[in-house]
């Protein structure tokens, strides 16, 4: 199958999803491990999220902030900011407040870091809380929403900060994981425990660490280098799933206690 595979995370009802960004499809797929296409819009949707009230909410690197609307139809819902508009999203995650977390990475690197992220209320009011990062990618919440953590992919790190966020200006950023090898990290995703998955893109490979950044676990793929996404399952904290775009494929991986 041609695609390149992004974005995954599990619903309610544990059905894992994911987004295949050049052909504009996003898939689910059931716990017997059957594949369906959902949506197929002309778009190139990064991630899709189920929000606090149904609705699927993706964000595209073309359109942006969208609504999925219907199997092959979409509604706009943000380019951005008047004066700033995106430079093309990444991934994005809901926090339990409602807010929706999300990256704005471009093609921002080490030698241009203008990477964005951005919190959008349940209201729609969109607020910047960070600009500099060299290539914001995946995203992820602590369990208790506490803190966000981004995936600075083109610096090779993944950022932190507080998401009780100042009532003007910038939160302060800062680097909690400084990782090494391949491209960098893309995806994460966090579990009950704390522990945090990274993907590392064209290592072949997905790191586990705990609440504190300790490394738990280095899981080799058996085959294919580029590493896009990580999720854990719903029901079973120790059982990580790892999306490898080179051959379209997911794995699994007990992670040890």
């Amino acid at each position: 199958m041609h695609s390149f595979l992004e974005g995954a995370f599990f619903d309610e009802d544990c059905n894992l999803w994911l987004s295949d960004v050049p052909y504009g499809r996003v898939f689910r797929i059931d716990r017997k491990g059957a594949w369906q296409v959902m949506h197929h819009i002309d778009g190139e949707p990064h991630s899709m999220r189920i929000a606090p009230d149904g609705s699927r909410i993706a964000v595209d690197y073309r359109h942006g902030l969208i609504e999925l609307t219907g199997r092959d139809s979409f509604q706009v819902l943000s380019t951005g900011h008047a004066n700033m508009p995106f430079l093309g999203l990444s991934d994005m995650i809901y926090g339990t407040d409602g807010r929706l977390w999300f990256t704005d990475s471009g093609r921002s690197s080490l030698s241009d870091p203008v990477g964005r992220v951005y919190c959008r209320t349940a209201e729609g009011a969109l607020r910047l809380v960070a600009n500099s990062v060299p290539y914001s990618n995946g995203i992820c919440l602590s369990p208790d929403g506490t803190w966000l953590y981004v995936a600075a992919t083109r610096s090779n790190q993944v950022l932190r900060l507080s998401t009780a966020l100042p009532e003007t200006g910038l939160p302060m950023l800062g680097t909690f994981l400084q990782l090494s090898g391949g491209l960098g990290p893309d995806g994460l995703a966090t579990n009950a425990q704390g522990q945090i998955a990274v993907a590392q893109a064209q290592a072949g490979r997905a790191y586990v660490f705990d609440a504190l950044g300790d490394p738990i676990a280095d899981v080799r793929l058996p085959e294919g280098l580029w590493t896009t996404s990580v999720a854990f399952h719903p029901d079973d904290d120790s059982l990580l799933y790892i999306t490898d775009a080179q051959f379209g494929a997911v794995f699994t991986c007990r992670i040890p206690d």
